[in-house]
């Protein structure tokens, strides 16, 4: 399944408020669809769907990467759901978005793709990179990057800066600490309900 590219905000009215995907509010009130709103109560299945969903656009994950997530995460000692969110934080475009670089998620993957940032000197264009403890992620020493990233500073994006990461504005250097903790997970959703629905697969 290829990435999405359609309408953001018809997917913010249905799964609530997805950070890494949009910063733009929806004036409707009701959920997207014909009714706009619910006649019955959801189903288990509906609930886990709904959940799993919230990750695959607030992270702007194929359901192939999904899964091998979800594979990955069960090898590790530990609740799978926390282990889940934690390699999707840790993911290069998350962190950039995450620091203000950029002001979505998709925005920080652009930058990535376009060879503007660097880790450990060198040049990283996959998004899907693992930041690891004592990785150092700076800005490609040329004025068209240091201008795009300066533009995007001036709209912050999450408030909270997660434990985890170090950040230097003036300089524009990101240093990683360490593993992110659950409590500094940007997005509200119940992982345990995305581990249930893919425990079949």
């Amino acid at each position: 399944m290829s990435r999405y590219r359609g309408p953001k905000l018809r997917i913010t009215r249905r799964l609530g408020n997805l950070p890494g995907l949009t910063r733009k509010q929806s004036k409707k009130t009701n959920p997207a669809g014909e009714h706009g709103q619910q006649l019955h109560k959801p189903s288990e299945y509906a609930l886990r769907l709904e959940e799993k969903q919230k990750l695959r656009y607030n992270y702007g994950v194929h359901e192939k990467q999904l899964l091998k997530n979800i594979k990955e995460a069960k090898k590790v000692q530990g609740s799978t759901g926390i282990i889940l969110l934690q390699i999707l934080e840790m993911r290069l475009d998350n962190t950039i978005f995450r620091v203000g670089l950029a002001p979505t998620i998709p925005a920080a993957r652009q930058l990535i793709n376009h060879k503007h940032i660097l880790v450990n000197n060198k040049i990283v264009s996959i998004c899907s990179y693992q930041c690891k403890p004592s990785d150092i992620i700076t800005i490609k020493n040329k004025n068209s990057s240091a201008q795009l990233v300066q533009k995007y500073l001036k709209y912050p994006g999450l408030a909270n800066l997660p434990n985890h990461i170090e950040f230097e504005k003036e300089t524009l250097v990101i240093k990683i600490n360490g593993i992110i903790e659950r409590e500094y997970v940007g997005l509200q959703l119940n992982e345990l309900l995305v581990v249930e629905y893919y425990s079949k697969k």
